[in-house]
């Protein structure tokens, strides 16, 4: 049994809350857990974590947890996602990737505020309710005279309480230039570049406990020039923010950049300035073993979409193969008009069974591999795994208590089998930045039914106008 953890601090004035008689899964990289163990938080950092009691003596007490019948993970981390296709779920449900955006886009292309405000509630409000609490979301469509969509997602995010990276997303090859997006729904290379290091200035927050960040995010080769991934890149660099993108998504997407490019995904992406440490790629479902070096090499970061890879019928990822190799690799909801579930929490168990389907078979993950691409994987990517990820004294204190002795779970003897291959586990308390955001598997800062209301009201608001169009 390892030893208790605990921060050396001058904490003694700020609010405590002890957590006790919970099974633990750390994420460490000793890969710790307990039995029977205790978390103290003390303002918004993990005090002291370790086997049975807390330290007596604590002052400043205002919440004891009991936490019999749970087991507490760090919060989980979200690295892909498109908050505004909340309000398009159920659409094209039998179309590969390109037929899907064709589909699509011409909707999507009328979104406004209002739409990406209630859609970014519903997305989030989804992802707290089972587990996380770092989310992140690719935005990449602009429509002319839409208003502050980036401020949108953000309030919606800051008023969920949960901690949050926008990845501020562009597109400028539009369908005259042979790309996907309608032609009004796209910007000029100047303008993405303007309006996304206005976003970075205005909203991004580089300090260890940074409730917002900003994120540089061109969509995809498909849909972006050549130019605006060369200056994106430079301009990610000078304002000291990651870079994020669709990668390797299909064999189109390859076809695609071999008849445009004259070289494979992950060619282009080195001979733009892509592959590096602060940068991660959605999906990288399509890699060779080249490719993967080249990930590992330059410590590239994968966020991996298994339900969406699954929706779209793009593939199944090498993530054993990356693992091996050393890419940084997390878990991605990805749009839920490609994932209508919207939650995080089941893609533990799809990650896992999913990539059993693959060549390595029953040995390709465990329980434990898929809560780590859950938690410390996304920190990794998001580069924040100094600051959350796995529950250490000094992290901040993102966690959360999984109940795992009802009846979807109190059969199964360990509780990290339990929430992995179980049902989707309730989760009875969720702390983001030391503060509950979930309780009793219902959100405490936003009314979850007005945000249904008020979604449903504008996706079929949405779908009026796509349909006057």
């Amino acid at each position: 049994m390892a030893a208790s953890a605990t921060l050396s601090s001058t904490a003694g004035a700020l609010e405590r809350i002890v957590i006790e008689n919970c099974a633990i899964a750390t994420v460490d990289a000793n890969d710790t857990e307990y039995a029977s163990g205790h978390v103290v938080v003390a303002g918004n950092r993990i005090e002291s974590i370790g086997a049975g009691k807390a330290p007596e003596g604590l002052e400043n007490v205002v919440r004891r947890v009991d936490g019999t019948g749970h087991l507490v993970t760090p919060g989980l981390v979200n690295t892909h996602h498109h908050f505004y296709q909340w309000i398009t779920r159920g659409l094209a449900t039998d179309h590969n990737l390109f037929n899907w955006l064709v589909a699509l886009y011409p909707t999507w292309a009328r979104i406004d505020e209002q739409m990406t405000y209630a859609a970014a509630q519903g997305s989030l409000g989804m992802m707290a309710r089972g587990g996380v609490t770092t989310a992140m979301d690719h935005h990449y469509v602009f429509p002319k005279g839409s208003g502050d969509l980036s401020g949108s997602i953000i309030r919606a995010a800051s008023e969920m309480g949960v901690r949050f990276t926008l990845a501020r997303g562009s597109m400028d090859r539009s369908e005259k230039d042979g790309g996907l997006p309608p032609d009004f729904a796209v910007e000029t290379l100047e303008g993405a570049l303007a309006a996304t290091e206005e976003t970075v200035k205005k909203h991004h927050d580089a300090s260890f406990d940074a409730m917002t960040q900003v994120a540089v995010a061109p969509c995809s080769p498909f849909s972006v020039s050549t130019e605006l991934m060369k200056q994106g890149a430079e301009l990610a660099r000078r304002l000291g923010v990651r870079l994020h993108t669709h990668g390797s998504e299909t064999v189109e997407e390859e076809k695609f950049c071999h008849e445009l490019f004259g070289m494979g995904p992950t060619d282009y992406f080195e001979s733009t300035g892509w592959l590096g440490e602060d940068v991660w790629m959605a999906h990288c479902v399509h890699m060779n073993d080249s490719d993967i070096a080249a990930f590992a090499r330059t410590g590239t970061g994968v966020a991996h979409c298994p339900s969406s890879n699954a929706r779209l019928a793009a593939g199944i990822a090498r993530v054993p193969d990356m693992l091996k190799a050393g890419v940084p690799v997390g878990l991605g909801v990805d749009g839920t008009a490609s994932n209508e579930s919207g939650e995080l929490h089941t893609e533990l168990r799809n990650a896992l069974l999913i990539n059993r389907l693959g060549a390595h078979r029953e040995a390709a993950l465990n329980a434990r591999q898929a809560l780590r691409l859950g938690t410390y994987g996304g920190a990794q990517v998001l580069g924040r795994a100094t600051q959350i990820g796995s529950l250490e004294a000094g992290k901040l204190a993102d966690l959360v208590l999984w109940k795992v002795d009802g009846i979807g779970h109190a059969s199964i003897a360990d509780p990290v089998t339990a929430i992995v291959f179980g049902a989707a586990a309730p989760v009875t308390l969720s702390l983001v930045n030391g503060k509950p955001v979930v309780e009793n598997s219902r959100l405490l800062h936003a009314d979850e039914d007005a945000i249904a209301r008020s979604t449903r009201e504008e996706a079929q608001r949405l779908a009026r106008i796509a349909a006057g169009s």
